[in-house]
This record gives structure tokens, sequence and C-alpha cells, in this order.
């Protein structure tokens, strides 16, 4: 059975805009992946960690009839077949694949947890996937995206780049 899930997309080192461009690219030629439509890619401005450059972020709605912990794995291979470290939270990274929504589930496993448990806080998150479907209801928060974007206090700076398209 196909399932719809939104997929964040973060790069803040490199060729940020061609590293989001390359992990859709690479996830769209997974079988049980289905690409179907993304947000403009943003400029958004680092939230925690040490000092570092600012992140470009999309979010993609895909179809798929990989389980959740499935996708999970396939999304972390692509991390690291693009050269993504592991350490410390909020650090600097290459890519960063994250599971926002998988349909309307709740999971909380040991390796997973979705709705992505900061998705309500994120502004860089929440702009995006408001792009695409802000009538959508996320799980476990009781409000569409929407609502979630006017409840918001995170202040960090996010500005819309232009539009995602694959090269």
């Amino acid at each position: 059975m196909m399932e719809t899930a939104y997929i964040g997309f973060g790069s803040n080192l490199g060729d940020r805009e061609q590293n989001l461009r390359e992990a859709a690219s690479r996830m769209g030629r997974i079988g049980g992946i289905e690409l179907r439509r993304a947000s403009s890619l943003y400029y958004t401005e680092p939230v925690g960690g040490r000092p570092q450059p600012w992140y470009f972020n999309a979010v993609h709605e895909v179809g798929t009839t990989l389980g959740p912990e499935e996708l999970l794995a396939e999304l972390q291979g692509i991390e690291a077949a693009m050269g993504r470290t592991r350490g410390a939270r909020d650090a600097p990274r290459i890519i960063d694949l994250d599971i926002l929504l998988f349909g309307a589930r709740l999971i909380q496993t040991d390796l997973l947890t979705v709705p992505h448990p900061r998705l309500p806080a994120r502004r860089f998150v929440l702009e995006p996937l408001a792009e695409i479907s802000k009538d959508l209801v996320c799980t476990g928060a009781g409000a569409t995206v929407a609502e979630l974007m006017r409840k918001l206090t995170d202040a960090h700076k996010v500005f819309k780049k232009g539009p995602f398209h694959e090269r």
C-alpha cells in the first residue's frame, strides 16, 4: 500500500543547493519511493549548535510502499553515500534527511520518532511544508501546518530562494 510521507532536506556544507538536488535524485531512484511534490529552496539561519554556515532547506512529499524504518534506512544510506558523518546534534552537515510525517502514523521506536519531534517549533521546516501542504493535519499536534505556522514563535530567519529543480 502506498503511503504519503514528508521528508525534510537540509545542507550547510559544500554546494548546499546541489546537495539537496543530489539527495532528491538518489531518493527518486530507490524502489518503493515516488517523488511527488517539492517545496521551493529556502535559505535558513542555523538553529542551535556552534556558529556555522546558513542552510538550504526544502521539503518533499513522497509516496512510498516502504515501512517507516525501511524508509529511514534508505535515507540514512543516501546521507552516508553523500559523505554525512554523524556527530554532535545541530552540527554542520553536507546533507540531512528527516522523516517529518508518515501518513497519519504516530511512531515511537528506538530508531525513529514521527512526527518529527521538533517539527511544530521549527520555521525552517514549517515554511516549506506549508508551501506544499498547508492544510495537512500534523498527527499528534492536532493542527494543520498553517495553524502551526500561526502559533510559531521561532524567530530564526528563513528566506525563499527559488524553485527546487533537479538538474
